[in-house]
């Protein structure tokens, strides 16, 4: 029933399978706001609360109880969650709450990009169509710097100021082999390329297909 109304609203619900089997899926999942209730009989509520917390990271954590209960709703809030609500019958109040922390989390949080593309400039963390991209420091910087300008071209002597704090041509095709390096991540296997050379300019990254 919440999974429904939650996608009714208009967002998208992937359920993780229960921390006690593993927590990879957990650490690998992309998303904008982690929704747990800690209230069940098989698990200590404060403990996976700090546990969520953890992997939630700057991220909205939002803790529900199917119980109408002052204590749980405490419990979640001093353990670290953003909020905490009973969410039996009281759905339109819970999408309400989910808006919000989403909103609020996206002013603050310090993200770039737009469509499928997603960059966190304070965790670090680069995301394209719902897929985790793990990016050493320099490939990072990179396309963080072409996505404070998209679609217009950065030279090669741009990017070597802003990324390597270059004032100077060093005479090495560094730039050219760390773009092919993010091309190889932030394009291979999807269905279009966001990374693009520009005869004469530099590259450039789009947010939509041409």
């Amino acid at each position: 029933m919440l999974r429904t109304a939650v996608e009714a609203a208009g967002f998208v619900v992937r359920i993780l399978p229960r921390h006690i089997d593993g927590l990879r899926a957990w650490i690998d999942a992309c998303f904008d706001l982690l929704l747990i209730n800690p209230f069940l009989d098989w698990q200590e509520p404060s403990e996976f609360v700090r546990l969520a917390r953890s992997i939630a990271g700057r991220r909205p954590l939002l803790v529900v109880s199917d119980r109408d209960s002052l204590d749980d709703r405490m419990t979640a809030l001093e353990s670290g969650a953003d909020d905490a609500i009973d969410c039996t019958g009281n759905l339109p109040e819970l999408l309400a709450r989910i808006a919000s922390l989403l909103r609020r989390h996206h002013i603050a949080a310090g993200q770039l990009g737009g469509g499928e593309l997603r960059i966190d400039l304070i965790d670090r963390r680069v995301e394209r169509a719902g897929r985790l991209i793990h990016l050493p420091l320099r490939e990072f910087d990179l396309l963080a710097n072409l996505a404070r300008v998209p679609g217009r071209p950065l030279s090669r002597d741009a990017l070597l100021r802003a990324v390597w704090r270059l004032d100077f041509d060093p005479g090495t095709n560094r730039v050219e082999v760390h773009m092919s390096r993010l091309r190889a991540k932030v394009d291979r296997g999807f269905d279009w390329p966001m990374l693009h050379t520009v005869k004469g300019q530099g590259y450039a990254l789009r947010m939509r297909p041409d």
